[in-house]
């Protein structure tokens, strides 16, 4: 069976016990709370529905990709990482679920997730007609750079980012140079942000490098631009796009690479929590909803525990579809 295929089959097991039906004992259950806002954020909504619903006894422990999924898959250790993003792990995650010691409950677990290029909702609006990476690259007139207005600007990645070798190279595959585009270094994170929350706030154009889901996105709302070039095989990718530009000598114009993000449980887990895995199934963050959240979590320095309580106790309409009713009204009783 091919690894596409033994994720779905997993998922479809999955799928047969995600009905209301009680488990006859959730017991302990250990959750892994990645380091960043949107992971802290499920791992604490996970918690309180399994404990308020479903009657576990949960304890969240810190977490963080690759220490999580070794811990989980050698130790089997903790039970669930509600938000895993395997890039830095594939290989050997995907021979973990061949082999069955993981399971995975949902692919995608938030919607509309993953890396790439954007621009601002005003300049979508305002150019209908570039819809596109490529047709975007024909203009560097619509983005000047600030430094020289003969140029366009293509926001990058700070130095020492991962993500600044890969746009370091797309930008070559593309010919951005020759097409009038200067890559722009933002220099920190807080230089990447503030570079967005400047053109929108002055409503300037701006075109560059970021992801979701994210309080940026959802504070400014910007827009994927898709690429209409297809992705140019792994390869390409791991092999050129991710180095320096030293070790990729011919970088080929692709598409931003799948980010694959799952709900990872152990298979000791999944086996005596079926009921509880079913919950997992059906539970996917709308990406709209999730971005929003990330905003409240940014603006009032929300603790992920706190902005649980606030997602339970303000979207029910999108959690209420996530459980049975009897294990809604539990969960409500509880807020």
């Amino acid at each position: 069976m091919n690894k596409t295929k033994k994720i779905a089959a997993s998922v479809l097991v999955l799928g047969t016990v995600a009905g209301g039906a009680f488990a006859d004992e959730c017991g302990d259950v250990t959750i892994a709370e990645m380091n960043w806002s949107s992971a802290s954020l499920m791992a604490n909504v996970d918690a309180i529905i399994l404990e308020e619903g479903y009657g576990c006894d949960v304890d969240i422990i810190n977490g963080d990709t690759t220490p999580t999924f070794t811990s989980m898959n050698e130790k089997g250790e903790p039970d669930l990482a509600p938000e895993l993003w395997i890039n830095a792990v594939r290989e050997p995650l995907y021979a973990a679920l061949d082999e069955g010691s993981l399971v995975s409950a949902v692919k995608g677990p938030i919607t509309g997730l993953g890396e790439g290029w954007w621009v601002t909702k005003k300049f979508k609006e305002d150019h209908p007609e570039i819809d596109t990476v490529e047709k975007m690259l024909a203009h560097p007139e619509l983005v000047p750079y600030i430094e020289d207005e003969s140029k366009g600007a293509f926001m990058g990645c700070p130095a020492g980012w991962g993500c600044q070798l890969v746009n370091a190279n797309l930008f070559r595959a593309f010919d951005m140079e020759e097409k009038g585009w200067t890559l722009v270094d933002p220099g920190s994170a807080a230089g990447l942000d503030g570079s967005i929350a400047k053109a929108v706030d002055r409503d300037e154009p701006w075109f560059g490098y970021y992801w979701s889901p994210t309080a940026i996105i959802g504070k400014y709302d910007l827009q994927m631009l898709p690429f209409e070039a297809e992705f140019a095989g792994a390869d390409n990718w791991d092999g050129c796009m991710v180095k320096s530009v030293d070790e990729c000598a011919d970088p080929q114009p692709s598409s931003w690479t799948e980010s694959e993000v799952h709900s990872i449980a152990t298979a000791e887990f999944a086996e005596s929590n079926p009921v509880v895995m079913g919950y997992l199934q059906n539970r996917v963050f709308p990406g709209s909803e999730m971005n929003a959240m990330l905003v409240y979590m940014n603006e009032n320095q929300a603790t992920g525990e706190d902005a649980a309580y606030e997602f339970l106790a303000t979207k029910e309409d999108v959690w209420g579809a996530w459980v049975p009713e009897d294990v809604a009204e539990k969960i409500k009783d509880a807020l």
